[in-house]
């Protein structure tokens, strides 16, 4: 059986050029007409980070304990990164089929393209992002980790997570335009189910069972320990993300080719 997802990547180099300017497109259709231009990609999660670390820190006074918690801003902006990166994606990726419909109906267009531009163009904030988490983290913790390069690793195992649950939302919105409003409301729940603001620990163990099957715990804790942590990421979190990620992209590979059949005529 063919690998749902292997015509995809096999022509990704091929389309190289059209995926450079579809992100670059997307980019900028971002931030057309702001005068702060791609600054406001910084901006942003800063000022939701310090309206976190007021309201939990300073409010609520949760403190997690631990090596990784010991500088509670850079613990909540080390998991609100990969959080970030993967809920931007997805949510503009719902519509992405429906708002390119010209393209669709009218070209020949590898319409599988959008949801991974989409991604890439979020990649762009979220390198921003890391830049701002690691000079931080070298100026308030004297610390630059070494485990730095494991994350090219994760944000490719996000990415084929990410790709591959936008290719199935996308599919679905062309059929039922509620979809991307139902993925707003997942996406609230599933916020506050990741541990961004608390450790895993803290959860009820008869709770943990949502953590084990929350595919985000694992990177929020791979980006933490690579950032923030003095050993590398447990082996067995990236193998989990792994397995995530490839289920999904393989999922959402297949959900794609069964209904992308139809587009044409539903657009």
């Amino acid at each position: 059986m063919r690998f749902p997802g292997s015509y995809f990547l096999q022509n990704l180099v091929a389309r190289r050029e059209l995926l450079y300017q579809l992100v670059r497109r997307d980019f900028d259709k971002r931030y057309v007409g702001s005068f702060g231009g791609w600054l406001w990609g910084v901006i942003q999660p800063l000022v939701l980070l310090a309206s976190w670390v007021f309201v939990f820190q300073i409010c609520f006074r949760v403190q997690p304990q631990g090596e990784l918690a010991r500088n509670y801003p850079l613990y909540l902006f080390s998991a609100q990164l990969p959080w970030t990166l993967f809920s931007d994606s997805l949510s503009r990726s719902a519509s992405s089929f429906v708002d390119n419909r010209n393209f669709i109906t009218k070209t020949v267009f590898p319409v599988e393209s959008i949801p991974l531009s989409i991604f890439l163009s979020s990649c762009v904030q979220h390198f921003l992002g890391m830049i701002v988490l690691i000079g931080a983290t070298a100026i308030w913790e004297r610390h630059v980790s070494v485990y730095l390069p494991l994350l090219v690793p994760a944000v490719f195992l996000l990415a084929l997570f990410s790709v591959g649950l936008s290719w199935i939302v996308a599919s679905l919105h062309v059929y039922l335009r509620d979809v991307s409003q139902l993925v707003g409301v997942l996406l609230t729940f599933w916020f506050w189910f990741t541990p961004i603001f608390i450790e895993e620990r803290m959860v009820p163990e008869s709770l943990r069972f949502i953590l084990v099957l929350n595919p985000m715990a694992y990177f929020v804790g791979i980006y933490r320990q690579c950032v923030l942590g003095s050993s590398p990421p447990a082996f067995n979190d990236f193998l989990v993300a792994a397995a995530f990620s490839l289920a999904v992209f393989v999922a959402g590979g297949f959900v794609f080719r069964r209904l992308r059949r139809g587009f044409a005529d539903v657009l």
